[in-house]
């Protein structure tokens, strides 16, 4: 079933949620961030992210970690 929702990248991804790029590929390797590989490159669905924000109640405590980081 198509929902018509548009595949966006790593930038779009990491716009959406206000947080460094190294945090969403950090987050893939190590808490099962949804995302799928096309051969080299990451693709996302921003519905799959926002779920997997609202599931995870660590998210917050991630972002703060990124935040000092930087």
């Amino acid at each position: 079933m198509d929902t018509g929702e548009q595949w966006v990248d790593i930038d779009d991804v990491s716009t959406h949620l206000k947080v460094n790029k190294e945090t969403v590929r950090r987050w893939i390797k190590d808490r099962s961030f949804p995302s799928h590989r096309a051969g080299n490159l990451l693709r996302f669905k921003l519905s799959e992210v926002d779920a997997w924000v609202r599931k995870d109640s660590n998210v917050d405590q991630a972002q703060q970690e990124a935040r000092s980081e930087s």
